[in-house]
């Protein structure tokens, strides 16, 4: 099983403090969630129903012609691996660990690169899987960019495949509205920005073909009717996504001013995390969970990402913060 964030019980049992009495800043899921509509019973009643206007709202949200929802990202990222033959599949070191795990379990030979691929990486790779932004690094790669990386991939038969969980803040630079092109594949979750992962709700894009197969081998029902129907309603409020467009990235520079503050400084980020590379990482993780403060480290390089709190839990991250500060540099 590879680490993820949002583990809490781990902590929880490891550290001796219940759930409830965390702040859990592991994950980068937007802590100010859509708001839950009231359920009508018949939504657990009854098999989901597949032209229920999902597909239809969400071709409108991400500006693109050729979608397939699926049970979160998660879902699409493991089956992708199985419409190749083994082949060469090259994406950043640091980087969401999931994409390298399906495609090796799937018996690709994966290569790993810095921060961009280099010419020789771009000549002989098939598959080009990256994030954007990146997780956890925050990198942005600029639409220009990748979208001449595709074509020299494609014309060759090869891949782009963009995991874009964390992109619904700045859709400009989504490549969205390129897909249904031969060779791109992007990815889209309802769990980062409406703060709804529980739903298990994603998006697959892609061209028409080849979204029929993963159809074909996800099999009916992949969602479930309630999650349908709340992801529906969440797509179409253009209201609630502008104000959160405009609150989020205020509330990230409020934490990386705060990290600053506390001589943690971030080296990347989104409108959603900050992440913070230091060789005394780990030592800091384990200070502030020993203030109910969990947050995701990874190992190589040394590096802490932090989630934005909750609006009701700022001075107690600060707290945790000045109290961790003391015990890392002592």
């Amino acid at each position: 099983m590879l680490e993820h964030g949002g583990n809490l019980q781990q902590a929880a049992a490891r550290y001796g403090r219940p759930v409830e009495q965390w702040l859990d800043l592991s994950t980068g899921i937007n802590p100010q969630h859509y708001p839950i509509p009231p359920l009508a019973s018949a939504l657990f009643q009854r098999l989901p129903a597949m032209e229920d206007g999902l597909q239809a709202s969400a071709r409108s949200f991400y500006g693109a012609t050729h979608i397939l929802p699926c049970a979160g990202s998660q879902a699409a990222l493991q089956v992708l691996p199985s419409l190749r033959p083994a082949c060469r599949v090259a994406m950043p070191r640091t980087m969401y660990q999931e994409h390298a795990h399906a495609w090796q379990r799937a018996g690709h030979d994966v290569q790993f690169f810095d921060q961009q691929p280099d010419s020789d990486i771009l000549n002989t790779a098939d598959v080009l899987l990256l994030c954007n932004p990146n997780n956890p690094t925050g990198q942005l790669y600029p639409v220009d960019l990748l979208l001449d990386w595709h074509a020299q991939l494609s014309a060759r038969g090869g891949w782009l495949v963009v995991d874009e969980a964390f992109m619904d803040t700045t859709p400009q630079s989504s490549l969205a509205s390129h897909s249904g092109q031969p060779g791109l594949w992007i990815l889209r979750s309802l769990g980062k920005f409406f703060g709804l992962a529980g739903l298990r709700v994603g998006f697959l894009l892609g061209e028409p073909t080849g979204l029929a197969q993963v159809e074909s081998l996800l099999g009916p029902w992949t969602i479930a009717g309630p999650s349908r129907h709340i992801a529906q309603i969440a797509l179409e409020d253009t209201d609630w996504q502008q104000h959160m467009r405009e609150h989020l990235p205020a509330q990230s520079r409020q934490l990386l001013q705060l990290l600053n503050q506390y001589g943690f400084n971030p080296v990347g980020a989104t409108d959603l995390f900050q992440y913070v590379q230091d060789a005394a990482s780990h030592q800091l993780q384990d200070a502030l969970a020993k203030e109910g403060v969990w947050t995701r480290y990874f190992e190589s390089p040394q590096a802490l990402r932090f989630g934005l709190p909750p609006v009701t839990e700022w001075s107690r991250l600060e707290q945790a913060l000045a109290k961790a500060s003391v015990k890392v540099t002592d």
